[in-house]
């Protein structure tokens, strides 16, 4: 009897060290889990690419403000808004001071920065600051959001560039504000010299006069300009990340999400 008992729990050890042993084989078929990357993770890197592609970092424009744009950009050329012709995204961060270069003008389809300079805000906007944004006429203030440039004139300001605020309620009167792009004497080194700041427009992005042809023959026709600013009310329907991953990452399927 006892040596039947020992040879029971014989067994049973035998079993058990077994299956210890054989737990700890490991498996070499054994898939490891997929890292699936979304379509808006897509878009992400997308953003990225361009932004360190074109130099953005170095020239002073921050990644968050440049998603913006680009967001935008590709949401009003999904919907016809933007030239077929070009990929011109230009940027006024007026959450940045009069005194640094905060415009820049953005060849898309190239990833390369075309030109960072002056450029001014509102005279009731700020000093060197942005901190007032306004839609309202008279009220010499500027105003956020997306624009797109429209047709070619010579005004008291010389040749200039009309501008179609796409942002209701925040820039959509900027036809009838008479909000352009114009040269102006006060957006140089020399009035930062004198006043420790740009001289200020009647709501207009002015940037310096011996550059205004050229960025004027560059931004013109239908393409897009972003003016970005701290706002606490500020909306854009333009803004949807999503709908624009939709546009450059397209989804045939669920199985097109890819997997790495």
């Amino acid at each position: 009897m006892r040596k039947y008992l020992l040879g029971g729990a014989g067994i049973t050890f035998s079993i058990l060290a077994l299956t210890i042993i054989i737990s700890w084989i490991p498996c070499s078929n054994r898939s490891l889990p997929e890292k699936v990357v979304t379509q808006d993770s897509l878009y992400n890197l997308h953003v990225s690419k361009i932004y360190h592609a074109a130099h953005l970092e170095q020239s002073g424009l921050r990644p968050e403000v440049f998603e913006k744009a680009l967001t935008g950009f590709y949401n009003l050329k999904n919907i016809g808004k933007v030239s077929s012709e070009k990929s011109i995204l230009t940027i006024a961060d007026f959450d940045q001071n009069s005194t640094k270069k905060r415009l820049w003008i953005i060849d898309l389809s190239i990833d390369s920065l075309l030109l960072n300079t002056w450029v001014a805000h509102g005279q009731r906007s700020g000093d060197d600051l942005a901190t007032r944004f306004s839609d309202a006429r008279d009220s010499n203030e500027s105003s956020l959001g997306f624009y797109i440039t429209a047709e070619v004139y010579k005004g008291k300001h010389g040749r200039s560039l009309r501008l179609d605020g796409m942002d209701e309620g925040y820039n959509s009167n900027a036809r009838s504000r008479s909000i352009v792009v114009h040269g102006a004497p006060y957006v140089s080194q020399g009035t930062i010299n004198e006043l420790g700041r740009l001289g200020r427009s009647q709501g207009c992005p002015a940037v310096p006069a011996e550059l205004s042809d050229k960025v004027i023959n560059t931004i013109e026709g239908k393409t897009v300009i972003f003016i970005n600013g701290s706002h606490q009310t500020y909306f854009s329907k333009y803004l949807n990340s999503h709908l624009a991953a939709n546009m450059i990452v397209p989804m045939q399927d669920s199985s097109s999400i890819a997997r790495i």
